[in-house]
């Protein structure tokens, strides 16, 4: 039993390494080689483990610069995606976070190894208990997630510093506009459903709000509860 017991630690030791490997090369090959310089952002990459906020059946694509399924018509982000929105709102300690879309929890999970706290709405409810469930698993006792419309983003906290959303809507939502802080950026994928939107960065600076195209990208579309 005792044998067992020291096989079976020293199999989880060997895995763990080699999926900080993974994590390491992917960081290198799909982020930094595609121009992503924040050093927080590429850090916390190196940390999350994606390959444990996916389904099982894709748990040997975790690393690979791709979006992967993850149940009732969502995805997750490819991870050179999820580094260049996260690099986009510059993040840093001390920050509060919204996020719109929770998926698997990967994206919030990058973030709250930068800021201090990160909200995340997930409207599809069986999404959200498995993501805040795996997210719990994981150590990560600053995300906090909630189960809802993200139209109206997380009111009670705002404002806050910087926005993400991961699902393409039709225009931006006003409700995410004013909870944006003064100083504070959001990055929101922007255009029709099932065709290639673009990713708008918005920031808010003495009392005005500008935004700018960055990137053609492709998201599920935004979801709403009407």
């Amino acid at each position: 039993m005792i044998k067992f017991g020291f096989l079976f630690f020293m199999l989880l030791i060997i895995s763990g390494s080699e999926r900080e490997a993974e994590r390491h090369l992917m960081v290198r090959t799909q982020i930094q080689a595609r121009g992503v310089e924040h050093r927080p952002t590429l850090n916390a990459l190196k940390k999350v483990e994606r390959h444990r906020l996916v389904p099982r059946d894709v748990v040997s694509y975790a690393y690979m610069d791709r979006p992967l399924p993850i149940d009732y018509g969502q995805t997750i982000s490819q991870p050179y995606i999820v580094a260049y929105m996260t690099e986009a709102v510059q993040p840093q300690r001390g920050h509060k976070v919204l996020e719109i879309g929770t998926g698997s929890g990967y994206q919030a999970a990058v973030l709250a190894e930068i800021v201090d706290k990160v909200y995340t709405i997930e409207i599809v409810e069986e999404l959200g208990r498995r993501a805040r469930r795996d997210l719990n698993n994981l150590g990560y006792e600053n995300i906090h997630v909630k189960i809802g419309d993200g139209y109206y983003g997380w009111k009670e906290h705002a404002p806050f510093d910087a926005i993400v959303v991961t699902a393409a809507a039709e225009y931006i939502p006003p409700p995410l506009i004013e909870q944006l802080n003064e100083g504070g950026r959001m990055i929101i994928p922007v255009g029709s459903p099932f065709m290639t939107q673009q990713l708008v960065l918005v920031e808010k600076k003495d009392g005005q709000v500008r935004s700018r195209n960055l990137m053609p990208v492709r998201f599920v579309p935004f979801t709403r509860s009407d």
